[in-house]
């Protein structure tokens, strides 16, 4: 297939892009690298470098005719979302939605979305959260990630279109910068390595799903591969403190260095952990990798960029 992965220099879609690759398919990866790294993208995949936000550049990319979109571009931070609602909305809704029908009507035959689990869905009427739990986000963030689910249902009525909406978890692994936006595992990792104090806004009693980037690859080929349409949670259904993580990070990296804490942030909430049976059984996929697989893995990537 032709596919296009927009934000494929970050951190989770360019071990998308590798596995596409890898499969054998004609992959173009756009992305402005306000955050993303040439270094990420398969050499094998073409880099388009361009801003989605610019009403030209769906155009342009809508004439070469893709037959699949993995639309992971996006603004991330929870925070810069309550700072700027609408600039939130501008790349996460309204360019997002360019994008979407300049694709559509150019033939393309399924989207994939980037979404987000504890965005959604706000702090747990029940736990763990499934796909039927109430969509109740408490960020501008989160209310955006549900208005794109909610303009896939109707592309997916009104023009046939076939979309797959993969709410995430907490995403940690490879690639994740510590110095980036959100990505709470190699922002403590880096400060750990570096030797320095990481800092945990709030009590750290707030509690996450922490899913590794290999799993959620694993998740974006069975979308892709699979009779799948809907949202679809990535997630391990463990919950994990904040503190938790922490001590479980100082263990990885081999270190007892004391945290500090700060002000929490707003629009965060205090739970979220995912059920992602719905998935895990459709496609058939081995369990998800557990938090003291994934954290040696990562924090022993990152001693590698330390080195360079």
């Amino acid at each position: 297939m032709k596919i296009l992965v927009t934000g494929g220099a970050g951190f989770i879609a360019s071990h998308i892009v590798d596995a596409y690759v890898e499969r054998g398919h004609d992959v173009t990866v756009v992305d402005d690298l306000s955050s993303g790294r040439r270094e990420n993208v398969n050499p094998r995949a073409e880099l388009v470098v361009a801003d989605i936000r610019e009403p030209r550049t769906a155009q342009e990319l809508a004439g070469r005719r893709f037959d699949l979109l993995n639309h992971h571009a996006a603004q991330i931070d929870v925070r810069v979302s309550v700072a700027d609602p609408a600039a939130d909305a501008e790349l996460n809704i309204v360019a997002a939605l360019r994008l979407f029908q300049a694709l559509i009507d150019s033939g393309v035959k399924k989207i994939i979305v980037a979404s987000s689990g504890g965005a959604i869905y706000g702090d747990p009427v029940f736990a763990p959260q499934s796909e039927k739990h109430p969509e109740a986000p408490i960020s501008p963030y989160g209310c955006a990630k549900l208005a794109v689910d909610q303009y896939l249902h109707y592309y997916r009525v009104v023009h046939r279109v076939p979309s797959v909406s993969l709410r995430y978890g907490n995403v940690y692994g490879p690639r994740q910068r510590k110095d980036g936006e959100a990505g709470v595992v190699a922002i403590f990792a880096g400060a750990l390595l570096d030797g320095a104090r990481a800092r945990i806004n709030g009590s750290g009693e707030q509690t996450r799903d922490y899913v590794y980037v290999g799993d959620v690859v694993r998740a974006n080929m069975a979308a892709t591969e699979l009779d799948l349409e809907g949202p679809y949670n990535v997630g391990t259904g463990i919950e994990t403190s904040v503190n938790e993580l922490y001590e479980e990070l100082c263990r990885a990296v081999g270190t007892q260095v004391p945290a500090e804490h700060a002000a929490a942030k707003a629009g965060e909430q205090m739970r979220s952990v995912l059920d992602a049976r719905k998935l895990w059984s459709a496609a058939n996929l081995l369990p998800a990798v557990k938090l003291r697989e994934g954290l040696p893995k990562t924090v022993e990537w990152m001693r590698t960029q330390t080195v360079r």
